[in-house]
């Protein structure tokens, strides 16, 4: 029960600050042809050595989880790139004085920043056919970062990351 109830907390926690998630791919592709996929010999994720085999454990469960397969010889290849960036502090105080007189006008005023600047992740995924088509199909996931956090926070935050990227994998045709 303990467990669990930890579970629920992570999951809360986790769960507030949101992820956002832009896809994009060819409109022609037939993605029910991909049944495999390997990663890049050369990969580098921009993530520490922990973190990007966290991510890639769970991209793997979520692919397996679609049906699709890791394969020596894949009918496509998948790449992934992420960077940090710091996000301004979106709110200040004003304060202001000011004076009149017959004429005569003035005022000063300055912004104070209010809050921390928050570290941001964008986490790039792009599935290329190299026999085919080339990149057929994209995923740009922006989310907070905390360098602080907990192994389990990070890979909470890492599975929700992919959870909410595969899900638009493969994209639905109308």
């Amino acid at each position: 029960m303990k467990l669990f109830k930890s579970f629920l907390i992570l999951f809360f926690v986790v769960s507030c600050a949101p992820i956002y998630v832009n896809h994009d791919y060819e409109r022609k592709q037939d993605f029910s042809q991909y049944k495999t996929y390997n990663y890049y010999s050369d990969l580098q994720t921009g993530l520490s050595p922990l973190d990007s085999k966290r991510l890639l454990n769970a991209f793997d469960e979520a692919m397996n989880a679609k049906g699709l397969t890791f394969s020596e010889k894949p009918d496509f290849f998948v790449d992934i790139n992420s960077s940090e960036y710091q996000e301004n502090r979106r709110s200040s105080v004003g304060v202001g004085v000011g004076g009149s007189g017959r004429n005569i006008g003035g005022g000063i005023s300055v912004g104070i920043p209010v809050g921390n600047s928050q570290v941001n992740r964008q986490i790039i995924f792009d599935f290329v056919d190299e026999n085919g088509i080339g990149l057929f199909w994209q995923a740009v996931s922006e989310s907070t970062y905390n360098e602080k956090a907990s192994p389990e926070k990070r890979e909470a935050r890492l599975k929700a990351i992919v959870e909410k990227v595969l899900e638009g994998f493969p994209p639905e045709t109308n």
